[in-house]
């Protein structure tokens, strides 16, 4: 095992593999978290396949959703350390661009994981979720579920961060489309008119982040009924809040993740349906491409009409509704993660 310090702020997970990897390979992992479930299988998929292809691996993470300093100081030390690749999952996608840059301006190949970076094309490739498509997924059902009742509606949509990254507004915009909202600009959250917003507010993608904003937006309408949430331990958070008020029974959470926690709240009535995505083939497949690369320059190859590789998504619903495609809560157990 060896240390590596890249400064104060920076959450060093781990350092593993081979004593001397196979060829030499190395690559490094960073994530936005160590605790979020998602970010935790995700490092035990890359690790299981560098382990597989003898690569070294080094992990990293923030140590909250957000942390942007943190991951600027893991990439100058995966540099230093003369890395082959860096999966990246960005905290912010549109700051860490230029640490990204020099990463690549040093040989190294950089995809990044479940979120686009702003400009998508400053990663060599993203292996990602359809993150529109799994807020979209979200939104139609809870716009079939309610039927007429949906002109009615009173959201809130507990969002990620202030800096929205991109998968932040992916999802929360795939939602609106989904529900029948004009999102306006597409690329940014929080310019629609549309009366049945209540409002937004951000969760920082955590349990303790959710109760408060859903704390907050109810102050703002206690009248809330359908609520839209980044992730699941945010829809956990945002449940709490509603019961803590008499409100769980009454109010329908939608949310992202598919994580094995998640969709048996799905099972227990606390989410109404969730967008699985698969964080263990994010993993797998970035940690494959960073040995091709290393081997013969091969650079990863995006889904046809797409400009990212889509690890693809499901909705899960306890109570499927006719027109929107789901999959039932056993088969979502049976794929989920964490």
């Amino acid at each position: 095992m060896k240390t590596l310090l890249a400064g104060s702020a920076l959450a060093l997970i781990a350092v593993a593999g081979a004593a001397s990897a196979q060829d030499g390979i190395s690559a490094c992992l960073i994530t936005k978290t160590e605790t979020n479930p998602f970010f935790v299988k995700m490092r035990e998929g890359a690790q299981a396949a560098a382990d597989a292809a003898g690569i070294t691996l080094y992990n990293y993470a923030g140590q909250i959703d957000g942390d942007h300093e943190s991951q600027v100081q893991a990439i100058e030390t995966c540099i230093a350390n003369g890395v082959d690749g860096i999966l990246l999952v960005p905290s912010d996608s549109s700051a860490i661009v230029s640490s990204v840059q020099q990463a690549r301006d040093a040989g190294i190949l950089v995809i990044a994981l479940d979120t686009p970076l702003n400009p998508i094309d400053a990663a060599h490739s993203t292996f990602a979720t359809d993150n529109f498509e799994a807020g979209r997924l979200i939104g139609q059902y809870a716009a079939a579920r309610l039927g007429e009742e949906a002109a009615n509606a009173k959201i809130a949509f507990l969002d990620l961060n202030v800096s929205q990254p991109t998968v932040d507004v992916l999802r929360d915009q795939g939602f609106m489309t989904g529900f029948g909202i004009d999102v306006k600009d597409p690329n940014v959250i929080g310019d629609e008119d549309d009366p049945r917003i209540v409002g937004h507010d951000v969760t920082d993608g955590n349990e303790e982040g959710g109760r408060r904003a859903m704390e907050n937006l109810l102050a703002r309408d206690p009248d809330i009924n359908v609520v839209y949430t980044i992730n699941e331990p945010s829809a956990a958070g945002a449940y709490e809040a509603l019961r803590a008020v008499g409100r769980e029974d009454d109010v329908m959470i939608l949310s992202v993740d598919g994580g094995c926690p998640g969709v048996q709240n799905v099972a227990d009535g606390v989410i109404a349906a969730t967008s699985q995505q698969y964080p263990l083939d994010m993993a797998r497949l970035g940690i494959e491409a960073i040995a091709r690369y290393a081997a013969d320059g091969t650079l990863p190859e995006n889904t046809p009409g797409k400009d990212f590789f889509d690890t693809g998504v499901r909705l899960i619903a306890a109570e499927p509704v006719e027109g929107v495609e789901s999959i039932s809560v056993e088969e979502g157990l049976e794929l989920c993660w964490g």
